[in-house]
């Protein structure tokens, strides 16, 4: 990416040009993390904002099991049933 000089206003505020918008994928009403280093540097990290009813969804120990069902489920490890009563039965008698 080129460099781009931005000028901060009076009241704080930066524009962000339309070229780094688009390589950045940010459109208007994206929240941006701002961090300062330690060296004075500003990171900009685009982040995404997750309502709190599904916030757990995200959370590592959910996704560890999104992830563990993907598996099972692309190396063919799951079962199928006719009914509810034959998944009931299924689970009942401890099959795994």
């Amino acid at each position: 990416m080129d460099m781009v000089l931005l000028q901060i206003r009076s009241n704080g505020q930066i524009n962000l040009p339309a070229s780094v918008r688009r390589q950045a994928n940010l459109e208007a009403g994206d929240t941006i993390e701002v961090t300062v280093e330690q060296d004075g540097s500003i990171r900009l990290t685009p982040k995404l904002i997750i309502d709190r009813s599904q916030a757990y969804f995200w959370s590592r120990q959910w996704q560890e099991g999104e992830q563990e069902a993907q598996a099972d489920i692309e190396n063919g490890r799951l079962h199928r049933f006719d009914n509810i009563e034959n998944a009931l039965q299924f689970l009942d008698a401890g099959k795994t």
